[in-house]
């Protein structure tokens, strides 16, 4: 009975010693005289080079949100990247702003790809990071970052794009993707009309992309946004199932690319 009990004690001391330790740390990064802070996120138990996933923040900015996003792709073995696209100290006051802010990169698609690959290459080129194994991810303004770090050719094996904008004013830069492609979508989201959608999957067919599209029914813009409330009316609303859902399916199409 004795030497049970030691051996329960011991698989617990290493079961403890095992969990995972996250780090987050603040990252200062420039290009030409504007300077972007983002934060990676990575647990200081794993050794050796792990799969590094840019994540791109939604029109609010990094906030504690997408620390909480990183910090869960670290705990799954990633060095998880939230990548800056606004610059250091800008961060909106309100939606207002925000949607000025946004608005400002989906009118100017060049500045976004900029703005995304220069995130990228500050992931890839952090000591912790497997450089052929990248990944990205995104929310709302985020989604639509993801997509155009795709349309811009960059090297990534996968994008997810959570209730992501799907607009876009060049089709024939799907042509550019490298990787796959998950879409995350509810069915009733205003924001994103139907017709965004079909010229999304057309574009995608057209240029042979491997990619899935998910919607959510009854399930509106910002399902993974518990912040959203639930009042499907308003445009926006939490929608618990969609939310659970879709970040299994991120966690297995990310596992099955870095295998």
């Amino acid at each position: 009975m004795k030497s049970i009990l030691t051996s329960i004690f011991l698989m617990g001391l290493l079961s403890m010693n095992s969990e995972a330790k996250i780090k987050l740390e603040k990252v200062e990064y420039t290009s030409g005289d504007k300077t972007f802070e983002g934060v990676i996120a990575f647990d200081t138990q794993l050794k050796g080079k792990k799969p590094g996933v840019v994540v791109f923040h939604n029109w609010m900015g990094i906030s504690a949100e997408t620390e909480s996003k990183i910090t869960e792709l670290a705990k799954l073995g990633y060095v998880a990247f939230a990548g800056d696209i606004y610059g250091k100290g800008v961060r909106p006051k309100n939606t207002k702003e925000a949607g000025e802010l946004a608005t400002m990169y989906k009118m100017d698609r060049k500045l976004l790809r900029d703005r995304v690959n220069l995130a990228l290459s500050e992931l890839e080129k952090n000591k912790h990071v497997d450089a052929k194994k990248l990944l990205a991810t995104g929310y709302c303004f985020g989604g639509t970052a993801a997509l155009e770090l795709g349309r811009s050719g960059a090297n990534v094996l996968g994008i997810v794009s959570f209730h992501g904008g799907l607009s876009n004013p060049t089709p024939v830069d799907a042509k550019n993707f490298k990787g796959q492609v998950e879409v995350y979508h509810g069915a009733l989201d205003s924001y994103v009309p139907a017709e965004e959608v079909a010229s999304f999957k057309k574009e995608m067919d057209d240029s042979k992309v491997t990619y899935q599209f998910t919607a959510f029914s009854g399930t509106v813009h910002s399902f993974t946004e518990k912040g959203a409330g639930d009042d499907i009316t308003k445009g926006v609303a939490y929608n618990a199932i969609a939310d659970k859902r879709s970040w299994e399916g991120m966690k297995n199409f990310f596992s099955e690319l870095t295998k």
